[in-house]
């Protein structure tokens, strides 16, 4: 009995510290991994922030950026826009410009829309050239005409043509008086800056243009009082004399 009573004794003294050990271990796996775990959903939450405020500031960038590039674009598009609209052709110039209606078919911005002979017939001031353009045939094909520029001659100038000539041109519709109208009139469209020179006309005459700026003269005698005025095909430049052909 005393040997078995010792024996239990001896296994449950040894037993002890092996139970206690197990314990102790669990205890040190259990602390050990709840810090670790707590670290690691930590720094899943770390990464999650970094990437989150990555996102963020990426997007920002992206949207400051964008906006910035956005504004200076309609910026320069409007600055390019003004630019365009400010460098459009020169307005029309000369002292007979006060005779052009300020509004309707026979001001500047009217005549601008319609076709030569057609603005012509709305400016009072050129109510006998187109009296005449009308008795040559010449309506259709002025209007017609592609890209002219055409030296109008105003009442007042031929008020200045001697009456025999002036008759005399008028009862030869198909001839002399369309001589005398084409020879006003140079194929293509020319500014002030291309006007002076020597130019042919569609009658086949040429015509010697001086001067620069806004002051101009044709063969001599015709003075341009309104000049760079626009139609849809044509830029007219008014003049005070008739251009009648030489010899």
């Amino acid at each position: 009995m005393k040997t078995t009573r010792r024996g239990l004794t001896a296994a449950l003294v040894l037993s002890l510290p092996l139970a206690l050990g197990a314990c102790g271990s669990s205890d040190s796996s259990s602390s050990s991994g709840t810090p670790s775990a707590a670290a690691s959903a930590a720094g899943g939450s770390s990464s999650a922030g970094s990437s989150s405020a990555g996102s963020s500031s990426t997007m920002g960038g992206m949207g400051s950026g964008s906006s910035s590039s956005g504004m200076s674009g309609m910026s320069g598009m409007s600055h390019s826009g003004m630019s365009h609209d400010m460098g459009g052709a020169a307005a029309p110039f000369g002292s007979g410009c006060a005779a052009v209606p300020k509004s309707g078919k026979g001001s500047f911005s009217g005549m601008a829309q319609d076709p030569v002979a057609t603005a012509a017939s709305n400016n009072p001031a050129l109510s006998t050239l187109v009296t005449a353009v009308k008795k040559a045939g010449l309506v259709d094909t002025l209007n017609n005409a592609k890209d002219i520029t055409v030296l109008a001659p105003t009442n007042d100038a031929f008020s200045k043509v001697p009456k025999a000539t002036m008759d005399k041109a008028m009862g030869d519709p198909k001839g002399l008086l369309t001589t005398v109208l084409t020879g006003h009139v140079i194929p293509g469209k020319l500014s002030p800056e291309q006007l002076a020179g020597t130019h042919k006309t569609l009658s086949g005459s040429m015509v010697k243009i001086t001067g620069s700026g806004q002051s101009f003269t044709a063969d001599g005698t015709a003075k341009v009082v309104c000049g760079n005025v626009p139609t849809a095909n044509a830029t007219v430049y008014i003049i005070d004399s008739v251009l009648l052909p030489k010899g």
